[in-house]
């Protein structure tokens, strides 16, 4: 697995959407954007299922519809959801998509980004496997910052003023990636020279 200085530089196909060299587990849960509508913000979320542990299959059983509703009782309240993310990050830094970069994840839900309703259209979705109110490891915020760098060199509509948390566009609603998630750590990450 990566380590915490691991800051590779990812590639994305842009002809498929998908990343070189990941882990996929494609999601049927996905859409084509509308007719013009490119991505134009990323949104950083945290996930951790059943919640505050980590591990397992079920993240990944989540976004593909195959949830076992009595595996655990919380996920009976939301094995019957349709949603995914277009690629997550695990604890120990494993990359996985779920959904081509190019096409819709259904991750943000009801949303608004500066003015802008229904952000899923424009924007793509990062998992963080993780909590409000447990810090994130190291890995995870390098795997982050070379996703995004991959994300803007890939999609020119794309900027890094527009890397946003869920709670910032679902306010009162959503309150991931929570406080433990450090922005300022993620923006120094961003300005720092990527390694080849």
């Amino acid at each position: 697995m990566p380590s915490g200085r691991d800051m590779t530089v990812l590639r994305i196909d842009t002809a498929t959407g998908l990343l070189a060299g990941v882990r996929q587990v494609l999601s049927p849960h996905f859409d084509a954007r509308p007719t013009g509508c490119a991505p134009e913000l990323i949104v950083v979320h945290g996930i951790s299922l059943p919640p505050g542990e980590f591990g397992g299959p079920w993240i990944d059983r989540l976004f593909t519809g195959g949830l076992p509703a009595d595996a655990h009782p919380y996920f009976q309240a939301i094995a019957c959801l349709r949603v995914s993310a277009h690629a997550l990050i695990r604890r120990d830094g494993e990359l996985v998509q779920y959904v081509p970069f190019d096409a819709r994840a259904w991750h943000a839900g009801a949303s608004t980004y500066c003015g802008r309703t229904a952000c899923n259209d424009f924007s793509i979705g990062i998992e963080l496997e993780g909590t409000d109110d447990s810090p994130y490891e190291d890995v995870q915020y390098t795997r982050l910052a070379a996703l995004i760098r991959a994300l803007l060199s890939a999609y020119p509509t794309l900027d890094r003023t527009r890397i946003v948390g869920h709670s910032d566009i679902a306010p009162g609603r959503k309150t991931d990636p929570g406080p433990a998630f450090d922005w300022s750590r993620l923006r120094r990450l961003l300005d720092a020279p990527a390694q080849t």
